[in-house]
């Protein structure tokens, strides 16, 4: 395996770049699906690699019930600074498992709450709330998902800034923005050199559904208007866990954005462009991930055979 068992864990740092500038210079719906995809091929490779590493850590501790010859100097030779190497994966990988189990337990958790939550409403698909706090947010589940909204911030919004939060709300739904985000999530918990990638997700599926919001209504200055009530009102960052009107930031960004003439859906990612030298810098940092990390689990593969007794 040599270097290349490490190389996924640190290739992450190729995609801040792209992180940083697609943002600003990719429409929302591309940016969301490049970076969610990048993020969770990298999170794969790295989770592999110090699973593998833990194999080879875990051989060398006494009464293990790996077989003999996997401990073996030959095994441990494919690895550099094994002993360090090897037994540092085994807590590390435990802690990224743990970290990700606790991410889906609570995500699934907070699901169950806010649709038992909604157990004695109607079955519309908007359900509002009689709250003194201000929030809306996309709640995903049964075959549309429903959109949550308090009468405090109804109540502040003209009807077309309503139709704007709904329209933004629906957006999340029909595009299944709940899985992008917990797809980039549970990535971040993998690899913490994701945790830019993560955030920059959260921005860019807000803008994407702002976006939508704005085609629908007709009217981007109406959607940023409803934005702007909803974070000035009381307990206005809404639901933390979910897709939501007001949350995440920055906010003025998003304003600013709907204020501008729409972004271009037409993608250019040369390599003479600042977006598309990062672009081209994060894909080639995610193919040497992929084919580092198969190349490391082949080889361990084949040395764990060869040093098996049969």
């Amino acid at each position: 395996m040599g270097i290349f068992v490490f190389l996924p864990l640190v290739l992450p740092l190729t995609a801040w770049p792209v992180a940083r500038l697609a943002t600003h210079r990719l429409h929302p719906r591309t940016a969301t699906r490049l970076l969610t995809g990048v993020a969770a091929v990298m999170a794969v490779c790295s989770t592999v690699c110090l699973a593998l590493l833990m194999v080879v850590g875990t051989a060398q501790l006494p009464g293990n019930p790996l077989p003999d010859g996997w401990s073996d100097p030959e095994v441990r030779a494919a690895v550099p600074q094994d002993e360090i190497a090897g037994k540092a994966a085994i807590p590390a990988l435990l802690a990224v498992l743990a970290a990700c189990a606790r991410t889906l337990w609570r995500h699934f958790a907070l699901r169950r709450r806010a649709h038992a939550a909604l157990a004695g409403l109607p079955a519309t698909q908007v359900a509002v709330l009689p709250d003194p706090q201000a929030y809306a947010y996309a709640l995903p589940g049964g075959a549309r998902g429903r959109i949550v909204a308090s009468t405090a911030l109804l109540d502040r919004l003209a009807p077309a800034e309503r139709r704007a939060l709904f329209a933004h709300e629906r957006a999340h739904l029909t595009a299944r923005h709940h899985r992008l985000l917990l797809t980039v999530r549970l990535a971040a918990r993998a690899n913490p050199f994701l945790r830019p990638l993560s955030s920059a997700v959260g921005y860019t599926a807000e803008r994407w559904a702002d976006e939508e919001a704005a085609a629908l209504v007709g009217d981007r200055k109406v959607v940023a208007r409803a934005i702007g009530k909803a974070a000035l009102a009381p307990g206005g960052a809404g639901e933390p866990a979910f897709a939501a009107f007001a949350a995440p930031g920055p906010l003025p960004r998003r304003v600013a954005a709907l204020l501008a003439p729409p972004p271009g859906t037409q993608v250019r990612a040369t390599a003479f462009t600042s977006v598309g030298l990062a672009t081209w810098t994060a894909g080639f940092g995610t193919a040497v991930s992929a084919m580092s990390s198969a190349n490391s689990a082949l080889t361990l593969a084949a040395t764990l055979h060869a040093a098996t007794p049969l």
